[in-house]
């Protein structure tokens, strides 16, 4: 009998959580174990692949306040909603008994779902006393500003987890960087490498992942996508300043093409107004699952620099001019964009650039040559596979 995981997980502004975890449950059940995903944050529209998906009542955060939830129809969420969510997560933890429970994110963030998360470890070891229980977090965390937060994180972590997985590369961006490490975090720590998109090989034997290969290449070229430059912002609202500055930008160079792509988080009116205000060499579409493809053909990109865009950034080799996201003390994409700016793989756009300047950055971008290749472990798929046998083995 193959083990059963259960994983949770709730993104709450843009899908890079859910990405991630979509990721980690791919890698598991291709390694034969039994994989529940159970999410909580707003429908991606994406069928599971080869693991089960499990719907929670959804919630949702407005910009960066993450205190006050939202549910769907953007009325603030209701103590019987997330009691629902509670009690949900701890029936499926009693019906699977997993052998391997894993939080994304919890309990280095999410503090106002703990009471969900902790219900679920709870159920978990009570259907059966042995089970893993493992934290899953990216590779730059935001750390809270009160002493005692950070006390009661540590405190989670030494009291109910077995292990931290860490989708990171030690050498190249270590969680210390963002986390005041402890000791006794520290004895947890697991990195697995970067949970990068599957290969090739593994995309085209999975259909409902797009793979950057030749094919693809050829068909953005194509449709005009070689040699232009491709401004994309993940899946949430938070980059309608980057496209608004694109578009700006646009104006000043009608010899150059952009390709702006708009993640589904952006309502349609504000959509149709950035198409309203497009210029003749700029095209604006919404965000297109051949994204990987359209990057190595690309010119240059701008973007963000969030976990997923960023690890497509590092394997298409294009030269890119990042903009971290930074609003409301959020300092993970500053720093993980400083990181590739030191390894000389993108450029970072001043804060606050005008039209003109950034119209003068994304000359000198397109007049870098292409990057490097990087050395970074990307294949945390495999990393998680091995921690979680190591775990389990040890546990045995």
């Amino acid at each position: 009998m193959s083990r059963r995981v259960l994983i949770g997980v709730t993104h709450l502004l843009g899908i890079g959580h859910l990405v991630r975890a979509r990721h980690l449950a791919r890698a598991l059940a291709q390694a034969g174990y039994e994989v529940t995903l159970a999410s909580g944050g707003m429908p991606d529209g994406k069928a599971q692949s080869g693991y089960r998906l499990v719907q929670l009542p959804p919630v949702r955060a407005e910009g960066t306040d993450f205190r006050n939830l939202l549910d769907a129809a953007g009325a603030a969420v209701t103590p019987e909603r997330l009691a629902a969510r509670r009690e949900g997560l701890a029936a499926l933890a009693s019906e699977i008994r997993p052998d391997i429970v894993i939080t994304e994110h919890f309990p280095f963030g999410r503090r106002q779902l703990a009471a969900e998360f902790l219900a679920l470890i709870e159920a978990a070891r009570a259907a059966d006393p042995r089970a893993l229980v493992l934290a899953s977090i990216r590779d730059v965390l935001v750390a809270p500003q009160r002493a005692e937060r950070l006390a009661e994180t540590a405190q989670r972590v030494a009291g109910l987890f077995d292990g931290v997985l860490v989708h990171g590369d030690r050498n190249f961006l270590p969680l210390e960087a963002s986390w005041p490490v402890t000791p006794a975090i520290a004895t947890k720590l697991i990195y697995t490498g970067y949970l990068a998109q599957p290969s090739s090989r593994a995309q085209r034997s999975d259909p409902g992942i797009s793979a950057p290969d030749a094919p693809g290449l050829l068909r953005c070229a194509r449709n005009g996508g070689e040699g232009e430059i491709l401004v994309s912002g993940g899946g949430s609202a938070a980059a309608l300043p980057l496209f608004e500055a694109a578009l700006a930008a646009a104006h000043l160079l009608p010899h150059r093409r952009f390709h702006l792509l708009v993640g589904q988080g952006v309502t349609e009116a504000r959509f149709e107004s950035l198409r309203r205000t497009a210029s003749g060499n700029a095209r604006v579409e919404r965000a297109r699952p051949d994204f990987p493809a359209l990057l190595h053909a690309c010119a240059l990109s701008i973007s963000q620099a969030g976990y997923n865009t960023v690890l497509d950034l590092v394997q298409a080799r294009r030269p890119a001019l990042l903009v971290p996201f930074d609003e409301g003390n959020e300092t993970e994409q500053a720093l993980r964009a400083a990181a590739l700016e030191r390894a000389g793989l993108a450029r970072i756009s001043p804060r606050g650039a005008g039209p003109q300047a950034l119209a003068t950055i994304i000359e000198a971008g397109l007049a870098q040559a292409q990057p490097a290749p990087l050395a970074v472990d990307l294949d945390g798929a495999a990393g998680v596979v091995s921690a979680v046998a190591r775990l389990l083995t040890g546990r045995a």
